[in-house]
């Protein structure tokens, strides 16, 4: 770089919290925003109000809750899930609720384009994981692109 060329400034960081004390006891956000990528935090169906798992005997039940979440997250900083999630990463504890929980993405919608009709993210399922809440079932990260 020459003399009279200038460094490209860095991309702005936003960040998007909530009100789980998780974030704020272990100091993380629910998710951030680094130029057009926004990346979110593992979130489970931790009701904010009450402290306590929602869903505690459905994983369907909990992965829905968990997806509008992030949908939140998401258009908090100024995404829009169907359009802009690329990767999602689920994290099961019974075998047999992986169906359930791909099922929840994909009513979900998520990168399916506006009219449901565009390929999906591409994702991840890992089954047979334990969590610190023995009613946790499930567990999911998204990372999205805003072009």
């Amino acid at each position: 770089m020459s003399a009279t060329e200038q460094a490209p400034a860095s991309p702005i960081t936003q960040y998007h919290r909530t009100t789980n004390p998780y974030e704020a006891q272990f100091k993380y956000s629910r998710a951030v925003k680094k130029g057009p990528f926004i990346f979110v935090s593992g979130t489970t169906s931790l009701c904010p109000k009450t402290q306590t798992i929602l869903h505690p005997t459905s994983a369907y039940l909990q992965a829905q809750t968990i997806f509008a979440e992030i949908a939140s997250a998401i258009e908090a900083l100024g995404g829009n899930p169907k359009t802009d999630v690329v990767r999602v990463r689920m994290y099961v504890t019974h075998d047999e609720d992986g169906g359930d929980v791909g099922k929840a993405l994909k009513e979900s919608g998520f990168g399916a384009g506006e009219d449901g009709k565009e390929g999906g993210p591409a994702a991840t399922m890992i089954l047979g994981v334990k969590f610190v809440d023995q009613d946790m079932k499930v567990e999911i990260e998204a990372d999205a692109v805003v072009l």
